[in-house]
């Protein structure tokens, strides 16, 4: 763990960044006091789908096709 003051940080930032990057602790105080904490961001996960992508399966040929109204609506349309 190292604790620097926020004078000695802003001439190292880079530096503490890459300590804390690192996975070492690193303590920015103001008048001897604590106040922040560097810490390196979580690795981004990786989005998923949802559970219902797997119930979904393979889906069969023409299941995009365009449908007439009549088969969405039926009786809606008399001939």
């Amino acid at each position: 763990m190292i604790t620097v003051s926020m004078g000695e940080a802003k001439s190292r930032l880079s530096d503490l960044v890459r300590r804390a990057e690192r996975g070492e602790t690193v303590i920015l105080a103001r008048a001897g006091v604590p106040v922040a904490q560097l810490v390196p961001l979580a690795q981004a996960r990786q989005r998923r789908l949802g559970g219902w992508h797997a119930a979904l399966g393979e889906q069969p040929s023409g299941w995009d096709e365009k449908l007439r109204p009549d088969e969405v609506f039926p009786g809606l349309y008399e001939g």
